[in-house]
């Protein structure tokens, strides 16, 4: 579904647009951003509490200079209204964090190659390797990830020093 405060052709309000080019892995990627707080029509029909804009992301990639890669625009709800280029830098963060996060579960847990289907299986087991990264990240000594869960494996009140980082998880 086309976003109406996006579309081109005679909208509403005009668009700021903040536009960020990165290169890396051997990809170009241009990254056009725009924000509109023009969310009455959404509420109206969805009624999402503490809506206050909706972001759009439109990326375009190229490997180095050729012809288009890949094309897609991501569309984005937002309980503040940021300005184009906070915006363009917030979605920016986000997905660097996604795929930091991503990496270390597949390399330290061998993630991408688990096969489990039944059921909540694959969800429970995601939500403890997960669990047990953060609080390894947690544990103060010196090492890899690898290496202290490995040594969490081995050695029983390594086990219980890292489980203790429990206490210190403060909620926010």
């Amino acid at each position: 579904m086309m976003c109406p405060c996006f579309e081109t052709t005679n909208p509403a309000t005009p668009l700021a647009q903040d536009t960020q080019i990165g290169k890396g892995h051997g990809r170009i990627e241009t990254r056009i951003a725009s924000v509109s707080s023009d969310v009455d029509w959404l509420q109206e029909a969805h009624h999402w509490p503490g809506l206050s804009a909706v972001g759009k992301v439109h990326a375009i990639r190229r490997r180095d200079g050729d012809s288009v890669d890949s094309e897609q625009s991501r569309y984005y709800l937002l309980s503040e209204t940021y300005s184009v280029e906070r915006f363009n830098s917030i979605v920016r963060e986000h997905w660097g964090i996604e795929n930091r996060r991503h990496w270390v579960l597949d390399v330290t847990c061998n993630e991408d190659q688990a096969r489990n289907r039944k059921g909540y299986c694959a969800e429970n087991l995601a939500l403890l390797r997960k669990l047990a990264l953060n609080l390894a990240r947690l544990e103060a000594s010196k090492g890899s990830m690898r290496g202290k869960l490995k040594g969490a494996g081995w050695d029983d009140s390594f086990l219980i020093s890292i489980l203790s980082q429990f206490t210190k998880i403060h909620m926010r």
